[in-house]
Order: C-alpha cells, then structure tokens, then sequence
C-alpha cells in the first residue's frame, strides 16, 4: 500500500483501499458459519408403529380416452359426441362429486381436440384430471 504525506504533489491516489471489502466479507463468512449448523437442525421425534393400510379402490378414477382416429370413450364406452360425454360425466358427478378423470390421449390426436375435451370435462364439474403417459 502506498501511503502519501500532504508534502507531496497534489494528485489524487489511483489505488482502491481493499481493507472494508475483506472486513465485510470476514463479517459474512462468520455469520455464515455460526447460522449454518442453526439451519441443520431437526426434531426428533418417535412416531407411533401403526398396521399397514391399503387406498381406497372402490372410487376409481373415470377412464376417458380418444384414439388416433378421435373416437371418444367414456371407461371404454364410445361417446357419440362431447354433448354426450358432458351428459355422461355430469351423471357421474351426480354420483360421487369427487370423481377425477384420466386421460388417455392418442399421440397422434390433434391438440385442439384434447382441448375440446379438456373443456367438457371443466363444464361437467369436475376439477380433478390426470394425464395417463407411457414411460419411455
């Protein structure tokens, strides 16, 4: 570092003072490692053993589908149309209101079908719907 006296010509210093940068970074390095094991820390608790339980299978998922020529069905039952896909989904809805669907959409199905689809389903009241794919 270089240290200037007022006897000196008057120029202005052109070197940065680095000493409140590393004052300030040493500041944050211990306040990071005091909170750090702060962070890490966890309840520990022994939770009761209980007996295994299965889900609930009577209420099953409606299964609609559309192939690649556009066929609609309804749990394997071809619809006629939308107007009666959204007749037979308001009738399950009737049944149990928290009925959900999955959709199984042919690749080859164009989006704005699936769409039309998507749509029956939202005006027929049901609000739970799932994507069926295949894993590569």
């Amino acid at each position: 570092m270089a240290f200037k006296t007022q006897s000196d010509s008057e120029e202005t210093m052109s070197e940065i003072n680095v000493t409140p940068l590393v004052d300030v970074m040493l500041v944050l390095v211990i306040i990071l490692l005091v909170t750090a094991p702060l962070l890490t820390q966890s309840v520990h608790v022994a939770l009761p053993k209980t007996a295994e339980t299965t889900a609930d299978v009577k209420e099953q998922p409606l299964q609609l589908g559309i192939d690649a020529q556009g066929i609609i069905t309804l749990n394997k039952q071809p619809m006629a149309d939308l107007a009666a896909l959204e007749t037979a989904l308001k009738d399950e809805t009737v049944k149990n209101p928290e009925t959900g669907v999955h959709l199984y959409a042919d690749q080859a199905v164009v989006y704005a079908k699936v769409a039309e689809i998507m749509a029956t389903v939202q005006h027929a009241g049901i609000t739970k719907i799932a994507f069926v794919t295949v894993e590569q």
